[in-house]
């Protein structure tokens, strides 16, 4: 029994210390393993960054290039029928639009789906107006139709998308 007791006396300190150093030992790396956390969030946001505010800068000149007053000033030319324009805005739109499809990674779905609307609803918008003038008439003709249905129309659907996208670069800042 007393030999026990001994026994007990040296085993049960080294217990405890052992004990203490495997409590303080994980407590150290799990300190560690946040730290190293908190350092690749760093990294990655400096290099996330400046990529989504690209895709957010593009995204917004695609909605701006596509808006009905400005891509019929940049494309419609002195002596082009409104079936011309018409095959014109329509391939400028989709051309616009897949050439900033890979921004989509960089933003919400909802926010990206609010961008996709924006280009289909301006193809519908330009379709409709085209079946209201003959193809073979002026260029003009359409303009004017295209104008009168932008203008005619309730919501803005370009400028809410704009908004989606600034409120969500906001976000990061």
């Amino acid at each position: 029994m007393e030999y026990l007791i001994e026994l007990l006396k040296i085993v049960l300190p080294a217990g405890l210390v052992i004990y203490g150093m495997f409590i303080i030992t994980v407590s150290f790396l799990k300190k560690e393993k946040e730290m190293k956390w908190v350092d690749i969030k760093t990294k990655n946001t400096e290099l996330l960054l400046p990529l989504r505010l690209q895709a957010g800068e593009r995204l917004c000149l695609l909605l701006e290039r596509i808006s009905p007053n400005n891509l019929i000033r940049r494309v419609n030319e002195s002596g082009f029928t409104a079936g011309e324009l018409h095959g014109r805005l329509i391939e400028e739109i989709r051309n616009e639009f897949n050439h900033n499809l890979s921004q989509q990674v960089y933003f919400t779905d909802d926010t990206w789906e609010s961008v996709r609307t924006a280009v289909e609803q301006t193809i519908s918008l330009v379709n409709r107006s085209y079946q209201e003038v003959a193809g073979d008439e002026k260029s003009l003709e359409l303009a004017k139709k295209i104008f009168q249905s932008a203008l005619a129309q309730e919501k803005d659907i370009i400028g809410q998308a704009l908004r989606n996208i600034k409120d969500e670069i906001r976000m990061y800042f």
